[in-house]
């Protein structure tokens, strides 16, 4: 049997049945006695094994079969290191995306007024690394000035050890809602999931999934500072944040606004999640505002060197009616991916209803529901939708729940059969056959 948050507390922040606040594991087949002490937030490392040996052993698999699907296809060979290539496999998850942020790493920011392009091309002005959001670089860099690794090495340990928390954040959360088998197939689920294979590369997903996750724990336990701070971080890491803090801000402010939650939580630590949470997003748009002489610099240069801006969703529909028949008369139209991501796409509605049907707390609602607003009403490379997905935890939980009524020989065959596709719709699809 799992529980959902509709049959114990209605404040967002209560901690669903677990009379210790600082204990994510309690599930309701286990429950914690009332006289349980609650020394720590965070609880200790034995329940989180079988979620991280999961998810571990899953990635593995789909990491060994896209290098063996690189290895077989050899065309990385023949690209621009900058664009998908390199001499060796590995220098494939350090290309597009991965570029800019060891560049960034390297040298840090160069923010100049936007250069206009000769007409007639996709872009209208020339790209600036300004675009992308400081956190992750400057992980690379202090992890590689410590170390002494390669600033290359540096960002794929960032980029794994951040994943292996997002799976803890994944599992500690899931937990909560509908038990620990829930929580560790939610994790395994995580692993497989289309676009996966950013997560081990030089890619800030894994880092903003590992704060996004851990952001809503917090305000599930009431922990208002933590989850402000850590939404704070969030904003520095990429702009889809604003999903996030908004989700945060509106969880504090749901608290405020209740008499009981009021008197229970009071009131400043709230309010402090709710002031803190915009500041990291806030002040780097500032300053690429103020570097760059324009207010709104950093929008222009999304709109004209990247063509990504909020168009209420025409792009996406233009997609769809396009796949639908087969034509690729759109922009950056790259057929695999893009037909990948049309089904994740219509998949969308199916997994909001169950998702819904769980009666999951706010701050969860509120992240999924916005950041699913932003991402098929901006016009971007729509073959990275289900990339822009994957710090979408909460929909994992209805397929968890269901799932964790299956035994373990079952589930099994299904990871290790997943782990092995993996390897293509996951890792290969999006670094050879479209542009991650």
């Amino acid at each position: 049997m799992t529980t959902t948050s509709g049959e114990t507390s209605s404040t967002d922040g209560g901690a669903y049945g677990d009379p210790c606040p600082d204990t994510p594991a309690t599930t309701a087949q286990e429950p914690a006695s009332a006289g349980t002490p609650c020394p720590r937030l965070l609880p200790t490392s034995r329940p989180y094994l079988p979620p991280l040996a999961l998810y571990g052993a899953a990635k593995l698999v789909g990491l060994g079969v896209f290098v063996r699907l690189l290895e077989y296809a050899g065309d990385y060979r023949g690209k621009d290191p900058r664009f998908g290539g390199g001499a060796h496999w590995w220098d494939v998850l350090a290309s597009w995306d991965g570029w800019w942020y060891l560049q960034i790493a390297e040298n840090g920011y160069r923010p100049e007024p936007l250069k206009p392009l000769a007409p007639g091309g996709q872009f209208t002005a020339e790209q600036n690394s300004v675009a992308f959001f400081p956190l992750y670089p400057t992980l690379i860099r202090a992890v590689s000035d410590i170390t002494g690794l390669t600033l290359y090495g540096s960002a794929i340990l960032v980029s794994v050890l951040c994943s292996f928390i997002a799976a803890a954040g994944i599992y500690a959360v899931i937990s909560l809602l509908a038990g620990a088998r829930a929580g560790t197939i939610a994790a395994g689920l995580w692993a497989v999931a289309p676009a996966a294979g950013v997560e081990w590369a030089v890619y800030s997903e894994s880092l903003f999934a590992a704060i996004a996750v851990w952001t809503c724990y917090a305000v599930l336990k009431r922990r208002w500072v933590a989850a402000g701070l850590l939404a704070f971080l969030s904003g520095l890491s990429r702009p889809t944040a604003a999903a996030l803090i908004g989700a945060v801000g509106l969880a504090a402010l749901a608290t405020v606004l209740r008499r009981d939650s009021r008197r229970e939580q009071g009131v400043m630590a709230p309010l402090y999640a709710l002031a803190a949470a915009p500041l990291g997003l806030l002040s780097y748009v500032l300053w690429v505002g103020h570097s760059m002489g324009d207010p709104t610099a950093y929008f222009a240069l999304q709109r004209e060197a990247w063509a990504h801006y909020f168009d209420f969703g025409s792009y996406t529909l233009d997609v769809l009616r396009n796949v639908a028949v087969g034509h690729s008369g759109y922009l950056f139209a790259y057929p695999v991916p893009d037909l990948i991501a049309v089904q994740m796409v219509a998949a969308l509605p199916f997994l909001v209803v169950l998702t819904l049907r769980k009666r999951p707390p706010l701050v969860l609602t509120a992240f999924t529901l916005a950041t699913i607003v932003s991402i098929l009403g901006t016009q971007q490379m729509f073959g990275n939708t289900p990339r822009h997905l994957l710090p979408l935890f909460p929909l994992l939980l209805a397929p968890a729940a269901t799932m964790s009524r299956l035994k373990w020989p079952a589930l099994a065959v299904f990871f290790t059969t997943t782990a092995v596709a993996s390897g293509w719709y996951a890792h290969y699809l999006i670094f050879e056959l479209g542009i991650p």
